[in-house]
């Protein structure tokens, strides 16, 4: 135990800077983890981090928040879980729930949409760092190519909640049943059953929250435990979903720039929940912050740390195992079709943006620099070059 808690303050340490830089959304994340403990640190291999992302991607919730409870989990157990977890959503949770309470006029102040517009370019620079290197890791066969390009055409020209989950099923399906491996039980991992104390949890939370309820809080928790529940495909997908369930209650105005401004801060985009939180509870700030964070993110959450130990004792099997790689060569898919939408169109505007972008890749994957110095040199030029902005 007294090692799992040196492992949870090395993991709250590691994932609390993460969350400070980690700017561009779930693709991006999944980007600065691969390179920091795939890569760097050397905590997780190649296929098991891929595992995490797909199981993450079947998943309701925030993608990328799971896969970092998914990498504590590994490395210290529950208490790692919740220390990866804290780490990484504590900065963007807090600049939210103060920026909800300061005045909306300050947003518009100085250089911040300058900033914001490089922090964008920078997304655009890591998204596609980690579609490059995840396709030639994952990509290794003409089956493979083709179920990446396929999976970011399907979601490209059919967008959709349920898209996503389809398009993994399908590649998993055709790379399974096209393997030539047969099964051999007498080598085969053993299968586990789902963890029980999460599992309970999360249906105990569920029944709660569809049973009719009285008081502000509880509803407050209610609606975003609802949310957390049901959005399928990525942290942008949250926004109609709120704005179905809560954003009716508060200033349209107010809902959109809070929107906007979890695209541009570092973290999860699901800190949406922090700002929108505060107003629902404006007397209680931090109180309504609180709620309908930990509402939002315990969904997934309790999901992930459930079905995680049963979806890696199935993908070790030979036959789950080629249908594993098929879900890999996917999320190669669903990384592109995120590149494209919304990271790339939302932040390159201009043949100027288009050429950051370009030395954006070159120092990170080129000159292999660290991101934070990424983050500076793109933000600086946006800011200083003649006809950036």
């Amino acid at each position: 135990m007294g090692q799992n808690l040196v492992k949870a303050m090395r993991l709250f340490i590691r994932f609390l800077l993460l969350g400070c830089v980690s700017f561009g959304g779930p693709a991006a994340h999944l980007g600065y983890y691969h390179k920091e403990f795939v890569e760097k640190s050397r905590w997780l291999g190649e296929s098991e981090f891929a595992r995490m992302v797909a199981l993450s991607q079947f998943l309701p919730g925030p993608g990328s928040s799971q896969v970092c409870c998914a990498i504590g989990y590994r490395r210290a157990g529950l208490v790692g879980a919740m220390a990866a977890f804290l780490g990484f959503t504590l900065p963007s949770f807090l600049l939210m729930s103060m920026l909800a309470q300061a005045s909306a006029d300050r947003m518009a102040l100085g250089v911040v949409p300058l900033v914001i517009q490089g922090l964008k370019l920078l997304a655009v620079v890591v998204v596609a760092d980690a579609v490059w290197g995840m396709a030639e890791r994952f990509c290794r066969s003409a089956l493979h190519w083709g179920l990446a390009c396929g999976s970011a055409m399907a979601l490209m020209l059919f967008p959709g909640l349920w898209i996503q989950c389809l398009v993994l099923v399908v590649a998993a399906l055709i790379a399974g049943c096209l393997s030539c491996e047969r099964e051999n039980t007498a080598s085969t991992v053993a299968y586990r059953w789902p963890k029980k104390v999460p599992m309970m949890l999360f249906v105990a939370a569920l029944l709660l929250v569809l049973w009719p309820t009285e008081g502000h809080v509880l509803g407050i928790f209610s609606d975003f435990f609802q949310a957390g529940s049901l959005v399928f495909g990525g942290g942008h997908v949250v926004l109609p979903l709120l704005q179905h369930t809560v954003g009716e209650s508060m200033d349209p105005d107010r809902f959109l720039t809070g929107y906007a401004a979890a695209q541009g801060l570092p973290g999860p985009v699901f800190t949406l929940a922090a700002f929108l939180g505060v107003e629902l509870m404006p007397e209680h700030p931090w109180l309504g912050a609180l709620v309908a964070t930990l509402g939002i993110f315990l969904p997934g959450l309790l999901l992930m740390l459930a079905l995680l130990p049963c979806w890696e004792g199935l993908a070790s099997r030979p036959r789950l195992g080629a249908a594993a790689a098929g879900i890999n060569a996917a999320v190669v898919g669903l990384l592109f079709s995120a590149l494209y939408q919304p990271v790339f169109v939302s932040a390159v505007l201009s043949a100027r943006d288009m050429a950051l972008v370009v030395l954006g890749l070159f120092l990170l994957r080129g000159r292999q620099w660290p991101v934070l110095a990424v983050l500076m040199t793109m933000v600086g030029l946006h800011l200083w070059i003649p006809g950036a902005h």
